[in-house]
């Protein structure tokens, strides 16, 4: 009975395995397969072996744009962690227990908003706050007294306004995360930390964090790889420009397959950055099962 049970299992799985397969494996395949020729979308493709792997190696593009996704991967990732524990922390011990739990709520969803909000349109409007003639960004340092700047269209300046707009944009997520963690950590545990004369502060490093390290471990896990896949406000605010200050191997990947025409080259950045991610998820759940 029970191995017929079990059995019956993957007959729901099935439908869900197939597409999948269809969806996922299917087109994976098929783009590693073509990393191995030159192809320029139509025609015959070319094999060529790991000669695009090797064009790789030596693409300084390429590196470029992986140290940029580092720059990222801090900015989508580190960052709105590290601030999206204080600040659920904060929403559930003190807003949550002073203005009640509907205005915690509120906050709450106003920090998650820019996650609902479309790509293109969040970065549309970020470009307009950020021009450099009419920008209200630029308005407001002139009040100041300060120098206007060309935040996406200065090398200098790009990246670090790109980092700055991701974690505005990606700050709701952990929010979320975490405090639907923080409602299963047992209230007993802060009383007698209080009781013990526990400040705020090391009831947060001690109790908290401890309690919601897998929360913690899944925001890290999905928001890294939401870095290193990163595409929509890269095409939407700088196009990966300028000079290549933002590029990041997805759009790399992007330009070779539909801009340069150079398909072969684009699969095997997309097959690059897609054995990258699959490395960092098996890292973390190596981890997270050692700590379990």
């Amino acid at each position: 009975m029970k191995r017929s049970r079990r059995g019956g299992y993957w007959v729901f799985l099935l439908p869900s395995a197939l597409l999948f397969t269809a969806v996922v494996v299917v087109p994976f395949l098929m783009n590693v397969g073509i990393g191995f020729t030159r192809w320029q979308g139509i025609g015959a493709p070319k094999w060529i072996g790991l000669d695009n792997y090797t064009r790789l190696l030596a693409d300084e593009r390429f590196w470029a744009s992986f140290r940029n996704n580092v720059a990222l991967i801090v900015a989508m990732a580190i960052i709105p962690t590290i601030i999206g524990l204080v600040l659920a922390a904060t929403l559930f011990d003190h807003v949550g227990k002073k203005f009640g739990p509907r205005t915690a709520g509120a906050l709450r969803a106003a920090y998650y908003l820019p996650q609902v909000l479309p790509v293109a349109v969040a970065g549309i409007v970020w470009g307009w706050i950020m021009h450099p003639r009419f920008g209200a960004l630029n308005e407001l340092l002139g009040l100041l007294g300060m120098e206007p700047r060309n935040w996406l269209g200065d090398p200098s300046w790009a990246l670090p306004s790109v980092m700055a707009i991701m974690v505005w944009f990606q700050i709701g997520y952990p929010v979320v995360i975490f405090m639907a963690g923080l409602q299963r950590v047992d209230p007993a545990l802060y009383e007698a930390a209080e009781t013990d004369g526990a400040s705020w502060w090391r009831r947060f490093w001690h109790i908290t964090i401890t309690q919601i390290r897998p929360e913690i471990y899944v925001v890290l896990l999905t928001c890294t790889i939401a870095a290193l896949k990163v595409f929509g406000p890269i095409f939407v605010l700088t196009r990966g420009g300028p000079g290549g200050a933002t590029l990041v191997p997805s759009y790399f990947s992007y330009q070779n397959f539909f801009e340069k025409a150079n398909v072969g080259y684009g699969s095997a950045i997309a097959t690059v950055l897609t054995l990258l991610i699959i490395m960092v998820t098996v890292f973390f759940l190596r981890i997270q099962d050692r700590e379990s």
